[in-house]
């Protein structure tokens, strides 16, 4: 089935092809009636054909668009348009129809970038080196024209250049990954130390903060608003509470370049989430999260032999420690009531799966709920979606809630992004 790409030169609102039924999977396959739950959300009955996404019973996954450019973090507009960082610019997802899948497709704005976010009636997008924004209007097209330049500067290169945004009043978060593995002499190298001190802490591996409703920061102006985070791609802000959260993609190679075995290397070190607050440091590059010690341990690359804890026991430790190596990318929360009340606060996160657990399966790949009340997680994590091809067949990349409730789950590898919505 085609689906028809508008540009901004076309008026794009006014062009819609129509796409085929929805197609859903659930883990039991059943079908029933329309109901609805104990809080009063309005539910629909689901039917039992593939969409590639496998999600609990009682819900319905639909193949919202396709054919996507390497689709990574999303968002949702009042209006229902899907908004996608992909390698081609930012795509605009509608859906005219009703079935559950996007007729119209706009793309705009340079490629390559990560993240898009809404707020304050502007759309943001972050590439690797500025965020940018367009203002949104009340009428539903897509932004056109030249976006202001929010800030720019921002250090690339090395490993982790993909920026990501988050918003609390007028504090836009941006994360800056790490340029290497574990600040080592000699990145990725066998037996090479760390340097120490390890000045990128300086400019890389942290969360900063800049004015959301500024123009024209640089990067040095940025408020460096907590450290020790490797790779944190994966923040957003609770609602209700402010607080900023994030997912850490955790350091590689520890069998590679320091002899550890198979299942050390494997199971470590876990991927850690956790809140954020002014001033926190997780420890990277110095201290990693041991799953089998419960604790934070002292790296190799400064004299750690997996045990030894020394200068990390004042690292901040994460609220649930994943398994090593899934690599989260997007984080949101669900602030909407149509999933019930169990889902009411909680946390979806998007892993991307891991690549260096040989010889032992690769793992990881899916989409994982974290119940939450009170503000913080209040009960084990249960996985959300994964991919009906197979174990490894997801490669999940983003996240978002729309207004109405639905849950927006975007794959790059994939090209893909589904709609999921209550079943029955």
């Amino acid at each position: 089935m085609a689906l028809l790409r508008a540009h901004l030169s076309v008026p794009a609102l006014l062009i819609f092809a129509t796409l085929g039924g929805q197609a859903c999977a659930q883990r039991d396959d059943s079908t029933t009636p329309n109901r609805s739950d104990s809080s009063g959300a309005a539910t629909v009955a689901c039917a039992s054909t593939s969409s590639g996404l496998i999600v609990p019973a009682g819900f319905c996954a639909t193949l919202f668009a396709s054919d996507l450019s390497g689709p990574r973090q999303l968002t949702v507009g009042d209006d229902g348009t899907v908004y996608v960082a992909t390698g081609d610019g930012v795509a605009a997802l509608r859906d005219t129809t009703g079935d559950g899948q996007a007729d119209l497709r706009t793309t705009f704005g340079p490629g390559g970038g990560n993240d898009v976010a809404i707020h304050g009636g502007a759309l943001y997008y972050a590439l690797r080196d500025r965020i940018v924004r367009w203002p949104l209007d009340s009428s539903g097209a897509p932004p056109s024209g030249d976006p202001e330049t929010v800030a720019s500067g921002l250090p690339v290169g090395g490993d982790h250049p993909a920026k990501s945004i988050a918003f609390s009043g007028d504090s836009m978060f941006v994360n800056f990954g790490s340029a290497d593995n574990s600040c080592q002499e000699k990145n990725r190298s066998d037996r090479s130390p760390g340097r120490s001190p390890c000045t990128e802490l300086d400019t890389r591996a942290g969360i900063w903060v800049f004015s959301a409703s500024g123009t024209g920061q640089h990067a040095s102006a940025g408020n460096h608003y907590a450290t020790g985070l490797r790779n944190a791609e994966a923040i957003a802000v609770a609602p209700g509470t402010g607080q900023l959260w994030m997912a850490m993609n955790g350091r590689d190679q520890l069998s590679d370049n320091w002899g550890f075995s198979a299942e050390a290397n494997a199971e470590n070190p876990a991927e850690e989430f956790g809140p954020v607050e002014h001033g926190i440091d997780y420890g990277w590059p110095y201290c990693y999260y041991s799953t089998s010690e419960k604790a934070k341990v002292l790296a190799p690359e400064y004299g750690g032999n997996g045990t030894e804890v020394g200068r990390c026991a004042n690292a901040a430790k994460p609220a649930i420690a994943f398994p090593a190596h899934w690599a989260p990318l997007a984080l949101t929360f669900y602030d909407g009531s149509a999933f019930g009340s169990k889902y009411q606060g909680g946390a979806f996160i998007a892993f991307h799966g891991s690549w260096n657990r040989s010889p032992l399966p690769q793992a990881g790949y899916r989409v994982v709920f974290v119940p939450f009340s009170g503000g913080k997680p209040s009960g084990q994590y249960e996985t959300f979606a994964t991919g009906s091809a197979g174990d490894t067949s997801l490669r999940a990349s983003g996240v978002a809630v729309a207004p109405d409730g639905a849950l927006y789950i975007s794959a790059d590898a994939n090209g893909k992004v589904w709609k999921v919505v209550r079943g029955s």
